[in-house]
């Protein structure tokens, strides 16, 4: 299927290509015009000819000058882009993590006090920018993805939802105050406002970026910047918990102690984003999920840092797809990264004692923010997904039934039962 067959928008994209091909400055690249042809069929129905000029784009990269910042960007978005062509389609690639500015465990020295107001930023950046396509849906300016758009009604609840994420981390990074007792789309424009004019060049180019949807349905966008907003979480906390394994080792329980109700804190604000996704219509996520075959969230590399740097994963999970599919992770594993438990049992020597009050009520904390974010991941998949099987090939939900059940934390007494956590349920109105 060509979607854009014998339409002007296809020839003008190409010629702009082959223009951009005759002399490939960097700063020359026809980014709209490729965008535009990727949004108006979605990347699984991108003309043939125009990924063969962009793969031939990607490999004129020993021919053109550029800063090393705007040239990687411009790299990792033909890799994003020819994901599909390139035959290496997958989570990462479709929810293009490469091109955003998130925290991550292999930066040398990040510190743990600068990857939290990174999250924060990249944030509030993102859920504007879901603000700003449904407040332009709802006005009809926003002519992307224009299949089964949400009603009003729909619309106001997600970005209420949004604006829940959104309030804490604007608090810790801006000064300005938020219109907390205007109405939800007013709080909204506000947002987009607000973030628009503090957008410097290459975060307003890796968000636009960012979002290449498979299809054309409306929902699409907001799932993909769900997904993303839950990545940048989880790759803030696996810095954080890198910070928390030293301190211990350290023998400093307090900075330890801070960091786990740290990360605690930020996956519980990140939790209304489940309420969000749970506005998507479910025949439209199914609609477009038959083209995401090959990309899920089992390959999610972020969550899986988080959890094996709580504790060593058990072998069958170690050597089942959910660890085979991020074998970076899995050879960190066996290669003998310290994890907090291990940090824990080597100072306590296995004598049954347990780790100081403090200490244990925070370890206590984010096992149980942790489960009850699985309790809710496994309830927005049954209802969306049923009994079908996930989009990576994986068994779905009964894949995440199963895995709810594991423990964050082996030694804690609590969290090791398997206690029953109670699903975090948004309000709907």
């Amino acid at each position: 299927m060509n979607v854009l067959s014998g339409d002007t928008l296809e020839d003008r994209v190409l010629d702009s290509v082959r223009d951009w091909l005759s002399d490939p400055l960097e700063s020359r690249f026809p980014y709209d015009g490729v965008l535009a042809a990727f949004h108006a069929g979605g990347k699984e129905f991108v003309a043939k000819e125009l990924l063969a000029l962009l793969h031939e784009a990607r490999a004129a990269f020993g021919r053109f000058a550029g800063s090393p910042a705007r040239t990687a960007l411009l790299r990792d978005f033909l890799d994003v882009a020819l994901d599909k062509h390139d035959g290496v389609y997958d989570y990462p690639s479709y929810t293009g993590l490469r091109l955003l500015p998130m925290p991550s465990v292999d930066e040398p020295d990040l510190l743990a006090d600068i990857a939290v107001p990174r999250r924060d930023r990249l944030t509030v950046q993102l859920l504007a920018d879901v603000a700003r396509f449904e407040l332009g849906a709802l006005d009809g300016t926003e002519t992307r993805l224009p299949l089964v758009r949400p009603t009003p009604r729909e619309v106001e609840k997600r970005l209420r939802h949004a604006m829940r994420v959104a309030a804490p981390a604007l608090d810790r990074v801006m000064t300005v105050r938020r219109p907390s007792d205007a109405q939800v789309l007013d709080q909204a424009r506000w947002l987009v406002a607000t973030i628009d004019v503090r957008l410097d060049a290459y975060e307003r180019d890796a968000l636009r970026l960012s979002m290449l949807p498979v299809y054309t349905m409306h929902d699409e966008y907001v799932f993909i910047r769900t997904l993303q907003l839950f990545e940048t979480t989880f790759a803030t906390l696996a810095v954080l918990l890198e910070r928390v394994v030293r301190d211990l080792g350290e023998g400093d329980d307090p900075s330890a102690a801070a960091g786990l109700r740290s990360c605690a804190t930020l996956l519980s604000e990140a939790a209304p984003l489940f309420s969000m996704l749970a506005t998507m219509q479910v025949e439209a996520f199914r609609t477009f999920r038959d083209f995401t075959s090959g990309a899920s969230a089992i390959q999610s590399r972020s969550y899986k840092l988080v959890e094996s740097l709580c504790r060593r994963p058990d072998a069958d999970r170690l050597d089942s797809a959910a660890y085979t599919s991020v074998p970076d992770v899995r050879r960190r594993v066996l290669d003998g990264v310290l994890t907090i438990e291990d940090v824990l049992d080597l100072r306590l020597g296995g004598d049954g004692a347990g780790p100081e009050p403090e200490l244990a009520t925070a370890l206590d904390e984010l096992a149980t923010t942790v489960q009850r974010w699985r309790q809710t991941h496994y309830s927005i998949a049954v209802r969306n997904l049923g009994q079908r099987t996930g989009t990576g090939y994986t068994e779905g939900t009964p894949y995440l039934d199963v895995v709810r059940s594991i423990p964050v934390f082996r030694s804690r007494a609590a969290d090791a039962t398997g206690c029953p956590v109670a699903a975090h349920r948004e309000e709907e109105a």
